[in-house]
């Protein structure tokens, strides 16, 4: 655990200086955790109370629309697959077999069947897409919606405004950028990652805890440890990045030191009842701790369900190693999805939550109409399916349909930069805002002047 303590007199109040506060950023740069959360910068907003929350579930791989929520049961068997569909609780609405519980909350969301992008079939451009509305061109990172969030209406008190759960998106084989960071408006709102499998038993968050003050014996390696961080931070003292910790020591140590921020993340306190409810697994308590966190005051949370597409069961059923059989669908990851998604629309809805927090499932594209030689299905940009459910959205309807073998919008073709224009109106952002990029440069906050898709708000 990194500790705010020091071998020298202090001045603060708290028992704390500048230098030992950059003494733990050095830590971080040395490969410990602490993270960059820590230049978070509130702009003074005014919050209300009936703000929008945001969930944002990440399906890391590209989930099957025609195994999933867009079924073709009298299609041909290599397009229709292993699955059956279930009728759920709406009438005309039938999902895939693997989500029982989804099935019965069917009215708390809604189903875009028609979404679609024309970039290259890789995962990286769908993450992109999907989690900041555009493809990024010319060296220009644009930021995520939560990052957007946090720069225009700052946090809630000492809790950040963005959360990435459990970790950031590794490599999917592109070498992209995931979108999943301030881009260009600057590390200040990036968000703060967990780095951290809250369903270990040993799960905390050190760098939230306040610091120990105690005498402890210093070993030999950490006086070595100590020269080397004693050098970078005269280095560093003399740069640029130097006056961001002046401008947010304050606030950085305030929220390390926030009962109310460090019990958001102490899963301990839900009963075992709740943590089963949810699922006992990386992302069904990253779904729970998302929560918690809208609970303590957190705009926006990210949870990525995976980090990477290689060597781990994932939505990307390619059907041979190292990627996942198909068959992962029913035994692991469908109802990992639907015990956690649907244990959190009801208890979002059971705490009085829902109505202002949107909750949408996402992934990067959708999957091949026609099964492949290893029983699988490649990747598929053209058509596939996202679920949104709880603040401003109208639940138990589809919204766009596809062909009759899932290859292609049949009816209203919804854009990434839709989805886009959906969530920052439901955020209540202005759509013909600019933000501001690099070199003094604007830009639009959504392409092409996309609007909201209407058809699925309340």
């Amino acid at each position: 655990m990194i500790r705010l303590d020091s071998d020298k007199p202090v001045h603060f109040c708290d028992g704390l200086t500048r230098r030992d506060f950059l003494h733990v950023g050095m830590l971080g740069m040395m490969g410990f955790a602490l993270t960059d959360w820590m230049t978070l910068k509130a702009e003074g907003a005014v919050v209300q109370d009936n703000d929008l929350n945001v969930i944002q579930l990440f399906l890391v791989g590209g989930p099957s629309q025609l195994d999933t929520w867009d079924m073709k049961p009298d299609a041909p068997a290599e397009i229709r697959g292993p699955y059956k569909p279930i009728k759920t609780n709406v009438p005309g609405i039938e999902i895939c077999e693997v989500f029982p519980r989804m099935a019965k909350i069917a009215d708390k969301y809604a189903l875009v069947r028609s979404l679609y992008h024309t970039a290259a079939a890789v995962h990286d451009t769908g993450h992109q897409l999907m989690q900041t509305g555009r493809l990024f061109q010319g060296g220009v990172i644009s930021p995520n919606f939560g990052s957007v969030l946090g720069w225009k209406k700052g946090g809630r008190g000492a809790v950040p405004p963005h959360v990435l759960l459990p970790k950031p998106i590794g490599n999917t084989g592109g070498g992209l950028p995931h979108g999943q960071d301030a881009g260009f408006l600057g590390k200040t709102y990036d968000p703060f990652v967990l780095n951290a499998d809250p369903s270990d038993p040993n799960f905390r968050v050190p760098d939230m805890l306040p610091p120990n003050y105690i005498s402890a014996l210093r070993t030999d390696r950490r006086r070595h440890w100590r020269k080397l961080v004693d050098q970078s931070v005269k280095e560093f003292e003399s740069t640029p990045d130097a006056k961001l910790f002046d401008s947010t020591f304050n606030q950085a140590y305030g929220l390390m030191s926030s009962a109310k921020a460090r019990e958001a993340f102490e899963l301990e306190k839900e009963s075992d009842k709740t943590r089963e409810w949810y699922g006992k697994n990386r992302f069904g308590q990253s779904c729970l701790l998302a929560r918690r966190l809208i609970e303590a005051g957190v705009r926006y949370v990210t949870v990525n369900m995976f980090e990477t597409v290689f060597d781990e069961i994932t939505w990307d059923i390619h059907g041979s190693r190292p990627f996942s059989p198909i068959s992962c669908y029913r035994d692991l990851v469908g109802p990992m999805f639907d015990n956690a998604f649907s244990s959190l629309i009801e208890d979002l809805e059971q705490r009085g939550l829902l109505k202002n927090t949107l909750v949408m499932g996402t992934g990067e594209f959708g999957r091949t109409p026609k099964v492949n030689p290893a029983g699988g299905r490649d990747h598929w940009p053209s058509c596939w399916t996202s679920i949104f459910a709880g603040g401003g959205i109208r639940g138990g309807q589809v919204v766009g349909s596809s062909d009759e073998i899932g290859a292609a919008p049949k009816d209203r073709p919804v854009t990434p930069a839709e989805i886009a224009a959906t969530v920052y109106h439901l955020m209540g952002l202005d759509l013909e805002m600019f933000l501001p990029a690099q070199l003094g440069r604007v830009v639009p906050l959504v392409d092409n002047n996309a609007q909201p898709v209407r058809e699925m708000l309340a």
